[in-house]
C-alpha cells in the first residue's frame, strides 16, 4: 500500500463509520427493519400452520422452501430503508455539511451505498433464515430444516435484496427526492412488471421481462414465464449497476443543493 492510498483508506472507513451511525440513528431505519421482520416472520409462521395443520399435512419437506416467498413482499421495506437512507439529507439540506465533512464525493457515494446495501442484505439474509426457522418451529414434526439446504434460498434471497437496495440507492442520488424515489421503485420491481403483460401486447411482455421486478420474481418465485436464472440475474445486475452509475454521475456533477 502506498502513502496516498493509505488517507484515502482512512477517510473511506471514517466515513462508513459515520454512515452506519446515522442510519441506526434514525428511527424510519428500525421502522422499516421491524415492518421486514413482521412480513418474513409472519409468512414463516403463517406457512408453518398451515403446512402443520391441512388436511394433508408436509411430509419432510424443508422449510428453506418459504425464505424466497417471504422476501418477495419483505424487500420493499428494505428498498425503502436504503432509498431513505440515501434521500433523507436531500430533505433536510444535511448534504451541504455532509459534503463539508466528507468533500470527496466518490468517497461519500461508496461509503453510503456500501453501508445502506450491506445493511439491508445482511437484514434479508438473517430474516430468511428466521422465517424458515419459524416456519419449522410451527410446523412440526412435518417440516424439516436441513442445514445443507439452506445456502441456495438464502443466496437468492440476498441477490435479489443485494440489486434491488443498489437500484434504489442509485435512484436516491440519482432523483434526489424520497417521493419520487420511492414510486420510481414501486413501479420498476412491482407495478410495471405485473401491469404491462396483462394488456396483451407481446412488445409490453417482452418490455416486462427486462424491468428487474421480473428479475426478481423469477428468481424468487419463478414465476415470470420466458426468463431464466442467468436472464433475471443479468436483468437485476443490469438495473442496479446503470441506477449507481446515473447516481454517482448526478452526485459528482451537479450541486448537491441543486
Amino acid at each position: 500500500m502506498t502513502a496516498a492510498t493509505i488517507p484515502a483508506a482512512r477517510v473511506f472507513a471514517r466515513t462508513c463509520a459515520a454512515e452506519w451511525s446515522r442510519l441506526w440513528t434514525v428511527r424510519t431505519s428500525w421502522w422499516f427493519l421491524a415492518a421486514a421482520a413482521v412480513a418474513m416472520l409472519g409468512i414463516g409462521t403463517i406457512a408453518g400452520l398451515e403446512a402443520g395443520s391441512g388436511p394433508d399435512p408436509a411430509d419432510g419437506d424443508a422449510a428453506w422452501q418459504i425464505v424466497p416467498v417471504a422476501t418477495m413482499p419483505a424487500q420493499f421495506a428494505l428498498l425503502a430503508l436504503v432509498l431513505l437512507a440515501v434521500t433523507s439529507d436531500y430533505a433536510t439540506g444535511g448534504i451541504v455539511p455532509t459534503l463539508q465533512w466528507t468533500p470527496r464525493r466518490g468517497v461519500l457515494f461508496l461509503a453510503r451505498t456500501a453501508v445502506a446495501v450491506a445493511v439491508a442484505t445482511l437484514a434479508g439474509a438473517a430474516l430468511g433464515a428466521g422465517s424458515a426457522f419459524t416456519a419449522y418451529l410451527a410446523g412440526r414434526p412435518g417440516l424439516v430444516l436441513p442445514v445443507a439446504e439452506a445456502a441456495d434460498p438464502l443466496a437468492t434471497a440476498a441477490l435479489v435484496v443485494a440489486s434491488g437496495t443498489a437500484l434504489a440507492a442509485g435512484l436516491g442520488f440519482l432523483l434526489r427526492n424520497t417521493a419520487g424515489g420511492l414510486v420510481t421503485v414501486v413501479l420498476l420491481m412491482l407495478v410495471l412488471p405485473l401491469l404491462l403483460p396483462q394488456f396483451g401486447y407481446e412488445w409490453l411482455t417482452e418490455f416486462a421481462r427486462l424491468l428487474p421486478g421480473s428479475g426478481a420474481a423469477f428468481l424468487l418465485l419463478e414465476g415470470v414465464p420466458g426468463m431464466t436464472r442467468a436472464s433475471s440475474v443479468a436483468v437485476l445486475l443490469g438495473w442496479a449497476g446503470g441506477a449507481l452509475l446515473l447516481g454517482w454521475l448526478r452526485l459528482s456533477r451537479d450541486d448537491a443543493n441543486r
